[in-house]
């Protein structure tokens, strides 16, 4: 069986972040370079979509188990713009807890003020989508991946379709700065919900063939591109004992490990310390296990922002003489 992760901000240079059995399977492993991406250009990439950008609302619904049709979606994400001297910061939702009646809530209260116009669909408390009439030339990456910015995003859509949505967002974001939601919310002393992150729009993707046999990821991305590619889709389970019961004995599976983008994008080094330490307990050493007790034939590693990939078999770990490296060396 051969066990592919995906390992994104892996390298983000914390001189504390230790982790020794993955430092000892990319040591012994064989390294490939590759372009510099994020998350979402390496799976773009790694499946063959033919689109410039993933279509990330439509592939959001496929894993929420939902038809996305032959209709244009874009995730249409709460986030909080937070004024700071004379720019707007964008703090994603990952900075921020959402519950689920927050979510159900504001999004009933949209879609009835913008009825005709525009209609959104929460998947999840933190995903939303917008159903669109026509196609949106949209560049523009997640909200997590513009953390800290100051980021005009209609800007990124120009023209008469980027006025228009101009006006939207406006609308949008007065009707939720009165909403009762965010006055609650504000009392609280929380973040308020006062905007939407448009992004990832596009149709969903056709045709497509997935090298893997399985997916396993939290993030509903790589799960819709498992359904639109005919490889399984299955949720993330909390450590790779558990991942291993679970995976097929034989093929190629993918899974993606997602929880230091978080972290990293926020600037929380204790909190990116920290999910190191789990990823390593949990998912680097027992997967080392696996592979010298013969439970796995190899193991490969992708660092698509760290522009890397490693590649380790059973008979690699015994070159001895490869020492291991801490992670900020690969940065």
């Amino acid at each position: 069986m051969h066990c592919e992760l995906v390992v994104p901000g892996l390298f983000a240079g914390d001189t504390e972040a230790r982790a020794p059995a993955l430092e000892l399977l990319l040591a012994r492993g064989r390294c490939a370079t590759a372009e510099s991406l994020g998350l979402e250009g390496w799976l773009r990439t790694a499946f063959g979509v033919d689109a410039p950008a993933l279509p990330a609302g439509a592939l959001t619904l496929l894993a929420g188990g939902e038809d996305p049709g032959s209709t244009c979606w874009v995730r249409a994400d709460p986030v909080h713009l937070r004024l700071a001297r004379d720019r707007l910061i964008v703090v994603p939702d990952a900075a921020f807890a959402v519950s689920p009646e927050e979510a159900d809530t504001l999004v009933e209260a949209l879609n009835r003020h913008f009825a005709g116009v525009l209609e959104l669909h929460a998947v999840d408390e933190r995903r939303w989508c917008a159903r669109l009439e026509e196609s949106l030339a949209l560049d523009a990456p997640s909200a997590l991946a513009c953390a800290g910015r100051d980021v005009d995003l209609t800007a990124r859509i120009g023209g008469e379709a980027g006025r228009r949505w101009s006006r939207l967002l406006n609308e949008a974001q007065m009707l939720l700065h009165a909403h009762p939601v965010n006055q609650a919310r504000d009392a609280r002393g929380e973040p308020a919900i006062n905007s939407l992150w448009l992004w990832g729009a596009g149709y969903a993707p056709q045709g497509l063939k997935a090298r893997w046999q399985s997916v396993f990821a939290s993030d509903p991305l790589p799960l819709g591109l498992a359904k639109a590619s005919g490889a399984q889709p299955r949720r993330l389970p909390e450590t790779a004992e558990e991942w291993l019961a679970q995976a097929p004995p034989e093929g190629r599976h993918l899974v993606v490990l997602d929880a230091l983008r978080g972290p990293m994008a926020l600037g929380q080094a204790a909190e990116y310390r920290e999910s190191i330490d789990s990823l390593e307990r949990h998912w680097f050493a027992p997967l080392l296990d696996g592979l010298r007790g013969g439970r796995l034939d190899m193991l490969s590693v992708h660092v698509p922002d760290g522009a890397s990939s490693f590649e380790t078999i059973r008979g690699d770990l015994r070159r001895f003489w490869r020492r291991r490296r801490a992670l900020e060396r690969y940065a």
